[in-house]
């Protein structure tokens, strides 16, 4: 289980817009929002649990939504039902008590580099050109072979196709995480964050944002 630089919380993509910013340059970025959330459920310690996390719950719900030990879970902590939980494993989680809000404004900061990890958008099933950039066979001089994917091995030896071969399958819909964004903006009034480049899923999509993980600075070397 990897180390996180320091606590983060969780939003909700909202889509792209263009921020001029004071000296006029237009920076794209994307807008997250936050739901009602963002509350430590629980703090896990090297004595109880064996490693120390802090787990956040995000996106109030209605009690019928949560199964029974999912709403006594809650429940131990004090919290409202929430429909997501993350857990981000710290070196000390020293100052995090249950039942605790985590304000954005507060854990970040306009400037700080973030470690955005999201469900990208599914494409259904796609072929070797559109899935893995393979080139196209010629389309004149009696080619038929034009987006087919060719040769997938060898004859007798080996006799198989190799595992982890390139071949048409289904493309996306898959976590990804996208490293160092920088937070251009920190609007408190509208409860957005607005940052750099654009970020994994469609609009609508939950995001675990945190501090990006930069190593000898905010984590140990070893």
């Amino acid at each position: 289980m990897s180390m996180e630089a320091g606590i983060g919380v969780m939003g909700t993509k909202l889509g792209m817009m263009s921020y001029f910013q004071e000296d006029g340059k237009v920076v794209p970025v994307t807008v997250v929002g936050f739901r009602e959330g963002n509350i430590v459920t629980q703090v896990k310690t090297l004595a109880t649990d064996g490693y120390d996390a802090v787990q956040v719950g995000y996106r109030r719900v209605r009690d019928r939504k949560l199964t029974k030990p999912e709403m006594g879970h809650l429940q131990k902590a004090g919290a409202i039902p929430m429909r997501h939980l993350q857990e981000f494993r710290l070196q000390s989680v020293e100052g995090f008590e249950p039942n605790q809000r985590l304000v954005v404004d507060e854990v970040f900061s306009e400037g700080d580099l973030v470690d955005i990890s999201g469900i990208t958008i599914g494409k259904g099933f796609q072929g070797g050109i559109k899935r893995h950039n393979f080139k196209r066979g010629p389309m004149t001089h009696g080619s038929k072979s034009h987006r087919e994917l060719g040769s997938i091995g060898a004859g007798t030896t080996p006799g198989r196709v190799y595992k982890g071969k390139k071949m048409p399958g289904r493309m996306g819909g898959s976590k990804t995480k996208i490293r160092k964004l920088k937070i251009v903006k920190i609007d408190k009034d509208l409860n957005v964050l607005m940052i750099k480049g654009a970020l994994p899923g469609k609009p609508g999509n939950i995001l675990r944002i945190a501090p990006a993980k930069i190593v000898g600075k905010n984590i140990p070397k070893n």
